[in-house]
C-alpha cells in the first residue's frame, strides 16, 4: 500500500523550529520530487517547498525563503522540512506529496500523486 506519513507538528511559540518528516511506504521517495504544501481552514492549499527527485534543486515559496530548508535522506526514505523563525501566520496543517519534479517545482497541488494526511503547525504569538 502506498503511504506518506508526516509527522512533527505541534505547538510552537513565534520565533521557535519545529522539524517535519515524511514517511514513505510501499514505494521509493526518492524516485519523486517531493512537494510540501500548507492549508488553513477555508483557504486554499498553497506551496511551501520542493525537492526533485535527485536531490539536485530545492525550491521555496518566498514567504518562506530563508527560513525553511527541506532535505530528504534516502536510506530511511523520508523528506525533512526545517522550519526555523516560525511566524503565527505558519499556522496550517502540512502535507507533503509525492509527484513529477515539474509539478513539484511549480507548487501545482492538483498534478501530485500522492499525498500525506498532513500534521498541524500552530505557532502562537
Amino acid at each position: 500500500q502506498l503511504q506518506l506519513v508526516e509527522t512533527g507538528g505541534g505547538l510552537v511559540q513565534s520565533g521557535g523550529s519545529l522539524r517535519l518528516s515524511c514517511a514513505a511506504s510501499g514505494f521509493t521517495l526518492e524516485d519523486y520530487g517531493i512537494g510540501w504544501f500548507r492549508q488553513v481552514p477555508g483557504k486554499g492549499r498553497e506551496g511551501v517547498s520542493c525537492i526533485t527527485s535527485n536531490s539536485r534543486y530545492t525550491y521555496y515559496e518566498d514567504y518562506v525563503k530563508d527560513r525553511f530548508t527541506v532535505s530528504r535522506d534516502n536510506a530511511s526514505n523520508t523528506v525533512f522540512l526545517q522550519m526555523n523563525s516560525l511566524e503565527p501566520d505558519d499556522t496550517a496543517v502540512y502535507y507533503c506529496a509525492a509527484g513529477g519534479d515539474y509539478y513539484c517545482s511549480i507548487f501545482s497541488s492538483p498534478d501530485m500523486d500522492y499525498w500525506g494526511k498532513g500534521t498541524l503547525v500552530t505557532v502562537s504569538p
